[in-house]
């Protein structure tokens, strides 16, 4: 069986142009009907979709043509090409996610997560300060946690942290003693957080107390808990926990 350009075309979502330039790069052949018009195979049609797929891998031609020379069983390259798919198909279900809790955050007058918001948009942004500060299996335990997660599991996830931080925000706006009881019990929701996720260090102490400093030398945390002064009633409240608790 096979399939007139026009065909292909429609069925693939690209159009008669790109196909003829396809095959005068060398990447796809046809066979010739007797109208003389392009016919394509089903092993034609198996290489464009790998042609496909590497396009949205953002490869130029040239180095499709030498993937799909270096690559000549059809089935193991495809399997490769899956394994790609299902990493994309988590990390765009990781951007719905990211959205979504942003929405019932801002429509619940929460506060919103920065570093959240953007998640799943570069799953590894993070990836090499992580590994500086706490080592590579830190990030890989982590990482592999969160790629674990399903949709609604992150979702609910997120939730918990824009509530967390939310409380937070209120709590500081209140002008609430940073070594009070409410303070401290939004203290002990922190710490039993951060401990929730795999691949934080063992020292529990020096590592929240090293997080609540970051709160506020770093911008992209200051934000999440309303700017600077709020940031710096996180970071107290973390420290007087941890000398008393941790």
């Amino acid at each position: 069986m096979d399939w007139s350009i026009q065909e292909v075309a429609r069925l693939s979502g690209t159009t008669s142009r790109t196909l003829r330039h396809y095959e005068d790069a060398g990447l796809l052949s046809s066979k010739r009907g007797a109208n003389g018009y392009r016919r394509y195979d089903e092993e034609a049609l198996v290489t464009l979709q790998r042609i496909l797929l590497l396009r949205g891998l953002g490869l130029g031609l040239p180095a499709i043509a030498e993937v799909l020379a270096g690559q000549r069983d059809d089935v193991q390259a495809l399997h490769g090409h899956l394994r790609w798919l299902e990493e994309e198909k988590a990390r765009i279900d990781r951007q719905i996610s990211s959205v979504e809790t942003t929405i019932l955050t801002m429509e619940g007058g929460g506060q919103l997560m920065v570093n959240d918001m953007f998640d799943g948009f570069d799953h590894t942004q993070h990836k090499a300060e992580v590994e500086e500060r706490w080592g590579t299996d830190a990030y890989a335990r982590s990482d592999a946690w969160w790629r674990s997660m399903s949709a609604e599991g992150q979702k609910a996830w997120q939730a918990q942290v824009a509530q967390l931080s939310g409380d937070w925000v209120a709590a500081a706006g209140r002008g609430v003693d940073p070594a009070g009881a409410e303070a401290q019990e939004l203290a002990a929701r922190h710490v039993a957080w951060l401990a929730s996720v795999p691949g934080r260090p063992d020292a529990l102490k020096d590592y929240v107390i090293g997080l609540a400093d970051l709160y506020v030398t770093d911008e992209r945390f200051a934000k999440n808990y309303g700017g600077v002064v709020g940031a710096g009633f996180v970071r107290d409240a973390l420290v007087a926990y941890a000398g008393r608790a941790l």
